[in-house]
């Protein structure tokens, strides 16, 4: 694609519009939303409200005018965007925390089931996080296997298939209604990490008959670094699972101030702490700017990247290891490259920001709200200069970041 024909695109792209909504840094082309979304511009102005007015003039009267409920509102906001009931989804801690209280909860609800079903090179925290939820319930096991395994492992004793629904690294897809069918059918529970997910790919959990999800708030939710999580829990499983980290919050009346735990009825169980309000500001703008969008167009703009960038590698000579079909990937791109975090950081040097998944991922992401065709192209162009002259192996580029 000549830079003609790019923007030509761009200019007819019904989603260009969104891109002004959007702090972004002049010289920059952003590919790594997918890892932490941008700034919206509104959040600026709503976190000055959240801590000049609200909690600056208003100090503690603001929990009576809209920041007690603000964990369920955005909830069920978030809800809209995956498929789920406003009464299924709350905004609560961290993606990690989500998995273990769903996680537990799930070992402990029926005692002939004692085991985790989860895939070989899983998401870290989700493994890891797993490995402390068995640790909690006595008889409790993990079993993480190949992709190709997971079917043939569920089994009786199986409680949970914990799955992530767009692979962090590779972007492939699991077919949630295909997989929440087999879990279904061995008697088990299905709980689907959303994390690369919700805003990005199209989900139906409800429709699915799925069990339980979370989800992280600063990938394409644009929530901010950190932002909170949400975990969402399909009604009919809430009044028969238990929160194990029985916060005050997730109990049914907080401010009666009982000795005893008495959870609250429905989703709100599944709050623990004091919700964490300078956070949830920054999630909320990020999310309701994403439900003006029309989710299709979302899907159809995300495909066009890709083949984009997937020519650009292929005329480069990289190695996609996404899949080429749309309905079996997320909306990222990687490829192999035995310098891959050296590439990674090369392209950082001059403007094109990705990153690098150990051991030899580079990994693009492509957001259509703010990644228009024109920057696909001038990254390509780099890209190539930077091959060509193999600047990727000066010794600056192999110095390894904290962060990758």
């Amino acid at each position: 694609m000549t830079r003609d024909e790019a923007r030509a695109l761009d200019a007819a792209d019904p989603l260009r519009g969104f891109r002004d909504r959007f702090v972004l840094p002049e010289g920059v082309i952003y590919l790594d939303g997918n890892s932490l979304g941008p700034l919206p511009r509104a959040t600026a102005p709503a976190l000055a409200d959240m801590i000049e007015r609200q909690w600056g003039e208003r100090l503690i009267r603001s929990w009576n005018e809209g920041w007690i409920e603000a964990p369920a509102r955005i909830g069920g906001k978030i809800a809209r965007l995956i498929g789920a009931g406003e009464e299924e989804v709350i905004v609560a801690d961290s993606t990690s925390a989500n998995l273990f209280k769903l996680i537990v909860a799930a070992l402990r609800l029926d005692p002939a089931r004692k085991t985790i079903v989860s895939e070989l090179g899983n998401f870290p925290t989700d493994l890891h996080i797993a490995e402390g939820a068995v640790g909690c319930v006595p008889g409790a096991v993990l079993k993480a296997v190949p992709r190709d395994r997971i079917g043939a492992t569920l089994g009786e004793d199986t409680a949970l298939l914990l799955l992530t629904h767009v692979h962090y690294k590779t972007a492939e897809r699991f077919d949630m209604a295909a997989w929440t069918e087999r879990a279904h059918a061995a008697g088990a529970l299905i709980l689907w990490d959303l994390s690369h997910s919700a805003g990005a790919v199209p989900v139906d959990l409800n429709g699915t008959q799925a069990d339980l999800a979370v989800g992280c708030g600063y990938k394409y939710l644009n929530g901010g670094p950190g932002a909170p999580a949400f975990l969402h829990v399909h009604t009919k499983w809430q009044e028969r699972l238990a929160n194990p980290v029985s916060g005050w919050m997730g109990h049914s009346a907080p401010f009666a101030f009982e000795d005893g735990y008495r959870p609250a009825a429905g989703v709100t169980r599944w709050l623990a702490g004091t919700p964490a309000m300078l956070g949830l500001a920054g999630l909320e703008t990020g999310v309701d700017l994403l439900l003006e969008v029309d989710p299709v167009l979302i899907a159809a703009k995300s495909a066009a990247l890709f083949d984009s960038v997937a020519a650009i590698g292929d005329a480069l000579g990289l190695v996609c290891v996404s899949p080429r079909d749309p309905a079996l990937r997320g909306s990222h791109i990687s490829f192999r490259h035995p310098h891959a975090y050296a590439l990674c950081q090369a392209l950082i040097a001059q403007g094109v920001i990705g990153d690098f998944r150990d051991p030899d991922v580079l990994r693009f992401g492509l957001t259509p709200l703010y990644l228009g065709h024109e920057d696909v192209v001038r990254a390509g162009e780099i890209l190539r200069e930077i091959l060509e002259s193999r600047t990727y192996l000066n010794p600056e580029f192999s110095k390894r970041n904290a962060v990758t």
